[in-house]
């Protein structure tokens, strides 16, 4: 990313919640993203409210990307030329009870789908941390949530359709198209606009979560499989600065429809049990988070680590986040813990979590269980470039992956070391987009340069 591209931000994220407003572009501000760190390189954004509209938009202009909620930190969405955004399109949320799917619009938020799903008696496997991202975005990029034998939340894309550079219409899906459903998926806005996505739902259940102060780390040395595997969805939260996990979230996925409260254990591998919602930054206020302390309720509302129901406020911030083996997992997390001193400074909390396997080729988890280390950083550019690098070559006896919507200095090259369908990938995306109508910097030089 440019240092051009990172603004000045008078107030620190330690006076505010950790997230920004997903407000409208408001005509004459300057387009941004979320956390207000990246200046997109154009204001022009034509809105596709169905289908035809989207068809014309793609028609009529030679470069084109996709604009969503606005939640990557890099320019993977970036362009200096036009954008076209399905985010406020006209709303499509169809349930097909028999197969268990939900279709919907790509521009659709899971804050939005997910209370409509409970409603119907439905739920999805998975959700992110912050449910004000767009589906088709989420899955775009290989968002992922947590869980031991949870996939990212593009594991319950199930069909898809797809305007590709020609404004033709594409529908692929898991069922009849095989390896090139596998390849399409996660397409880091390579293909086109995805107008519709087909989701794999499932009964609707109960959540509570617990949450565990202070656990040492050394026992992630010997006990690791137990913790992240102790709920439905474990997240271990640390700023590397002390010797201990400062907070585990562990969240369970409960019998029934009315649940009484579970009276957790007092004591958690050496971590005791919190006696108040806490946020995963200990400093600040709890109350923009979903309900902890063993308290039941909709897979939705205790899914996530925020509220559905709340529009976050401003959040000053950058992340980034590194994929590696699960079998590698106390090693890496070790190495990291090394650099506390040079990372601690830097950091309002760094999250741990685990993802299962899958067959989607730019996954950051394909075809390997994975443990996610994730860093929050201080809005502070040039001393976040200077240890991303350093991070990287701990990490690189791992084979890490970086998460694409986020910050990363991996070189192209190890890329295409990491992501052994990388390059039948750019043949799809050659088949779909023979002009590069859909490419930028971001994916010339990550995806297309390193050919």
């Amino acid at each position: 990313m440019k240092k051009r591209t990172f603004i000045k931000l008078s107030s620190a994220l330690m006076t505010a919640p950790l997230f920004s407003p997903l407000t409208g572009w408001v005509n004459g501000d300057k387009l941004k993203n979320w956390a207000g760190n990246l200046e997109y390189s154009t204001e022009k954004l034509d809105l596709g409210k169905n289908l035809q509209q989207v068809q014309t938009i793609v028609r009529k202009y030679p470069k084109l990307k996709v604009l969503g909620t606005r939640h990557c930190f890099n320019d993977i969405a970036d362009t200096k030329d036009q954008f076209i955004s399905v985010v406020g399109a006209d709303e499509l949320m169809s349930i097909d009870a028999k197969n268990k799917t939900v279709t919907v619009n790509g521009g659709l938020k899971y804050g939005q789908l997910s209370p409509y799903l409970h409603q119907k008696g439905f739920a999805l496997h998975n959700l992110a941390s912050l449910p004000h991202i767009s589906v088709a975005g989420a899955c775009a990029t290989a968002t992922h949530g947590s869980g031991d034998k949870n996939g990212n939340l593009a594991t319950a894309v199930s069909a898809m359709e797809i305007v590709t550079a020609d404004g033709e219409v594409v529908k692929l899906s898991r069922e009849k198209d095989g390896e090139k459903f596998n390849a399409a998926v996660v397409h880091l806005g390579a293909l086109g606009v995805v107008t519709k996505v087909t989701l794999d739902v499932q009964p609707t259940f109960m959540m509570d979560q617990h949450v565990y102060e202070n656990l040492p780390l050394t026992q992630l040395k010997d006990h690791f499989d137990e913790i992240e595997s102790s709920g439905y969805s474990v997240s271990l939260f640390t700023n590397w600065s002390s010797d201990s996990i400062t907070e585990v979230w562990i969240k369970h996925k409960l019998s029934g429809s009315k649940v009484p409260k579970v009276q957790a254990a007092r004591e958690f591998f050496g971590g005791k049990l919190a006696t108040k919602n806490l946020h995963p930054i200990p400093e600040l206020s709890a109350e923009n988070c979903t309900e902890q302390m063993g308290v039941p309720g909709p897979w939705y509302e205790r899914m996530p680590h925020f509220k559905m129901g709340f529009t976050p406020s401003s959040g000053k911030e950058l992340q980034s986040e590194y994929f590696v083996p699960r079998k590698n997992a106390v090693e890496a997390i070790m190495a990291i813990s090394k650099m506390g001193n040079q990372v601690g400074p830097h950091l309002f909390t760094s999250e741990i979590r685990t993802i299962a396997a899958d067959d989607l080729w730019l996954s950051p988890c394909y075809k390997q269980d994975s443990v996610a280390i994730h860093f929050t950083w201080k809005q502070d550019w040039p001393a976040v470039s200077k240890l991303l690098p350093v991070i990287e070559k701990e990490l690189a006896p791992f084979d890490v992956r970086p998460h694409w919507g986020k910050l990363f200095t991996i070189a192209p090259t190890l890329l295409e070391k990491r992501y052994p369908k990388l390059a039948e990938f750019r043949e799809l995306a050659k088949e779909y987009d023979p002009k590069g109508k859909f490419r930028n910097e971001f994916l010339n030089k990550n995806v297309f340069g390193a050919s």
